[in-house]
């Protein structure tokens, strides 16, 4: 999801502090109603009519039971006012129930683990609208500057069931992907995630059949439907030619093309860091949107006007981010962490934001030099607003704050300062993206991976920056050759040993302690480390 600044109206809603309703707990648990089947494959239609703003089509859902279960109770989540209907199943179903935001199946009979099973539901209606995409959720029905019909859906916030009957929890992805069909009026173009394997015409209309061969997180299944045309490039990458699409509305294309020369290094650097792009036999896929941009896996949204930085502003306030594109840049690093590596739970977004946002500044490393990735990432922290913990309430599809961004960038890159080897940091990204390929995975696992392979105890350090809101502060005096000092607003027993003067190393506590320095000239503290300096008498 994109951060920056218009994010953070969000923090003013106190969510932390919320009440939560059954129907959270139902969207946000992986409950008796979920946790007996395990999603397969997708096999999806689609049809958006711009006039109507309706969306209608259907979903077959192939999904295996993974325990022996009688007379289950099936939970699909297909929110309000769409309509859903069961159309056919291989299993007996003895009554449907809508009820809100659900579509209840009972079952009849004993389900056997491993068994395939399949189940194909219609829908249709009027989906939510997003006012703002894509930091509100819904579909988004516009005109490009031609006058021609744009249409897509921004949907990581309010889930996927927005329009689409589907299992809607980050922890089942379906692990032999989607085939999309995206029916369209015969003037314009349906794009999806994955490959087009098929393009047919059908009298007035046209239906474009799209395929994900690997896991993909519901979010990130979305059509885009417009005047688009198509360009193609390759990178030579690590694990061979990787095919480059691009799908830009017809009036853009020139721009696109000098634009999206920014792929090529973008690839190389965030491959040098983190591994192998994850999805080669899907390709990597830029494709104009008509909201500003988003993660979707092989099918990443870009509409950031074909300018440097974040709709031509740096939010970094240095210069440093008005040399790239930060929807390219950004929504590429989501491949690796958010659709490769996903949280099972929207509580632990930080996963993908703050893992994210850390590859703009490893970017710009490549890109330009670490002398301008410092000062960026550095700069970012002007954003960070410590309203409430990094780590939402778990069970209730609840976020926590869009600190996730800024502030997990800058909690990577003080871990990068405290391990003070890159080969052995980067080897931790790259081993991450190895261990937890095309998994999902829970903020404990991550932790317990970075301190295993750091070889530090980085327990407190995880629990500063992702549960509180609290920033370490050293507070000191200087007498001479003398450097007293301790921590402030630190957790209990925080293990973040210091370095000043360039190579000294200070292990401050809660208690006052002191060093003996080389000289009296005043005492210089390293700026990487996300912590406040306070002198004091």
């Amino acid at each position: 999801m994109k951060t920056p600044i218009f994010l953070f109206m969000l923090c003013s809603l106190g969510l932390g502090a919320q009440k939560y309703t059954k129907s959270d707990s139902l969207k946000g648990s992986d409950n008796v109603y979920r946790n007996f089947w395990d999603v397969k494959k997708y096999e999806l239609t689609v049809e958006a009519d711009f006039d109507s703003r309706m969306v209608s089509g259907s979903n077959i859902i192939h999904f295996d039971v993974t325990k022996k279960v009688k007379d289950p109770i099936f939970q699909i989540d297909i929110q309000q006012p769409m309509k859903a209907e069961v159309l056919q199943s291989n299993f007996k179903i003895i009554k449907t129930e809508r009820q809100g935001d659900f579509l209840w199946i009972h079952a009849g009979g004993t389900f056997e683990p491993t068994k395939n099973y399949r189940i194909e539901i219609s829908y249709s209606g009027s989906p939510t609208i997003a006012q703002n995409a894509p930091w509100d959720g819904g579909w988004v029905f516009s005109r490009d500057d031609a006058g021609m019909p744009f249409m897509s859906v921004a949907q990581e916030g309010i889930g996927t069931s927005v329009w689409l009957p589907v299992k809607d929890h980050w922890a089942d992805e379906p692990d032999n992907g989607v085939r999309m069909k995206i029916i369209t009026p015969k003037q314009l173009v349906g794009v999806g995630n994955g490959r087009l394997i098929k393009t047919e015409t059908a009298g007035d209309k046209k239906h474009f059949t799209w395929e994900v061969k690997n896991p993909i997180n519901a979010y990130s299944i979305v059509p885009n439907i417009g005047n688009y045309v198509n360009f193609k490039d390759t990178y030579s990458g690590e694990k061979g030619p990787l095919d480059l699409d691009y799908w830009v509305l017809q009036q853009n294309l020139a721009k696109a093309k000098k634009q999206f020369t920014q792929v090529k290094p973008m690839m190389q650097a965030l491959e040098y860091w983190f591994g192998p792009y994850p999805f080669y036999e899907d390709s990597f896929k830029l494709v104009e949107s008509p909201y500003l941009g988003m993660e979707h896996q092989s099918n990443v949204a870009y509409g950031n006007g074909y300018t440097n930085g974040y709709l031509g502003r740096d939010l970094s306030g240095t210069g440093v981010g008005l040399k790239w594109d930060f929807i390219i840049i950004h929504e590429s690093g989501h491949e690796w962490f958010a659709n490769s590596i996903t949280a099972k739970y929207k509580a632990d977004m930080w996963i993908h934001e703050a893992f994210t946002s850390y590859s703009e500044t490893l970017f710009t490393e490549n890109f330009l030099n670490r002398k301008e990735a410092d000062k960026y990432v550095l700069g970012t922290r002007q954003n960070i607003q410590n309203d409430l913990p990094v780590i939402g309430d778990y069970g209730v599809r609840n976020t926590g704050s869009s600190d996730m961004y800024f502030k997990g960038a800058n909690m990577l890159h003080t871990i990068r300062t405290l391990i003070n080897d890159d080969v052995k940091f980067r080897s931790i990204l790259r081993g991450l993206n190895k261990n937890f390929y095309h998994q999902t995975v829970t903020t404990g696992q991550i932790e317990s991976y970075i301190t295993e392979k750091s070889g530090l105890d980085l327990s407190t350090v995880f629990d500063q920056y992702l549960r509180t809101t609290k920033i370490p502060a050293l507070v000191y005096r200087q007498k001479g050759k003398m450097l007293e000092f301790r921590y402030e607003n630190a957790v209990k027993d925080l293990q973040l040993p210091l370095r000043i003067n360039g190579n000294q190393l200070i292990l401050p506590t809660e208690r006052w302690q002191q060093v003996e320095l080389n000289s009296s000239v005043p005492v210089t503290f390293d700026r990487n480390y996300y912590v406040e300096y306070r002198k004091t008498d």
